[in-house]
């Protein structure tokens, strides 16, 4: 079992490694073509109908409203209820929201089950009452969120499958990811229906992590559950599932940007700097070999029609 707990802080080691390192990356790219695309949430009186400051007469010399409350009010929709897919995809939404959703209640069972590990390493008793409260909520976001996670997840294979326009441009690996969450799931959900339907074996090995002890003994099964996890933990942020992290950037530096382009700016440095790289690519209208700024600013040269 302590090979087991390694494998476990390995996986917590290589997510959070992966995450900062595609953080530091997206940061650190050129700036973005800014989508120009309204209504940005942000917009302080400005974004149910999709206005903007650049709307006015001399908008530079009048200070610019900014509503945070709006723009996180739009996250949490795009993050709790899938907005975007369900506004341009509606069949698609019938299986995504449901796989993403059962995914935050796995973390909220993680988050729960670590947090009564790090009471019970710490003898801290939390009543009768509390007690059933926490023990009833383990047991519905762990059972509801791998059912809804397999669930989804084998709906969203079955699109790409028989959907003619999904499986044009799926990848292997994408029916791999779907297989690999399908059988985790499974696997969590048959592991604790048969050997640990309280989930309290689960419980003590989780405080056996967070109290570096040595755990007790679980069946195979469990401890195929739990390898599982850590596999999952460990191999999301270094493949295609990590868009959590490009999202962030995508709608912050790309679709909501908005912050003008002053003399002197950050964003005037950052502009030049990319002005400056040299087009490695050619084609009718692009040279290759002169830098972005000479591209978009020269016309490009006349082609003969072919006849």
């Amino acid at each position: 079992m302590v090979a087991v707990q390694v494998i476990c802080y390995a996986a917590v080691v290589v997510f959070v490694v992966a995450v900062l390192v595609r953080v530091i990356r997206y940061a650190a790219i050129s700036v973005g073509m800014r989508w120009e695309l309204y209504p940005v949430p942000h917009e302080k009186g400005r974004a149910a109908w999709g206005g903007s400051i650049f709307e006015e007469l001399e908008w530079w010399t009048k200070p610019r409203r900014v509503d945070m409350i709006g723009e996180i009010r739009e996250m949490l929709s795009e993050i709790a209820v899938l907005k975007g897919v369900w506004h341009h995809n509606r069949k698609l939404w019938w299986f995504s929201f449901p796989f993403h959703f059962g995914l935050y209640l796995c973390i909220g069972w993680v988050v729960l089950l670590v947090l009564l590990g790090i009471f019970g390493a710490a003898g801290v008793n939390l009543g009768d009452d509390l007690a059933t409260v926490a023990t009833w909520l383990v047991a519905i976001t762990g059972y509801a969120g791998f059912a809804l996670v397999g669930l989804g997840a084998l709906g969203l294979l079955l699109r790409r499958l028989f959907d003619p326009g999904m499986r044009r441009y799926s990848a292997p690996v994408d029916y791999f990811n779907l297989l690999l969450f399908i059988a985790a799931a499974t696997v969590a959900l048959a592991a604790q229906l048969l050997y640990d339907p309280g989930f309290s074996l689960m419980a003590g090995f989780v405080t056996s992590l967070v109290s570096f002890s040595t755990p007790a003994d679980l069946h195979p099964l469990m401890v195929a559950e739990v390898v599982a996890g850590a596999v999952m933990v460990a191999y999301i942020p270094l493949g295609r599932m990590s868009h959590f992290v490009a999202k962030y950037f995508l709608y912050h530096k790309v679709r909501w940007e908005d912050e003008p382009n002053r003399p002197g700016s950050e964003i005037e440095k950052r502009v030049k700097q990319a002005l400056g790289y040299r087009v490695d690519w050619a084609a009718p209208h692009i040279q290759q070999g002169k830098t972005w700024g000479e591209v978009t600013t020269e016309l490009p040269a006349k082609q003969e029609v072919a006849k």
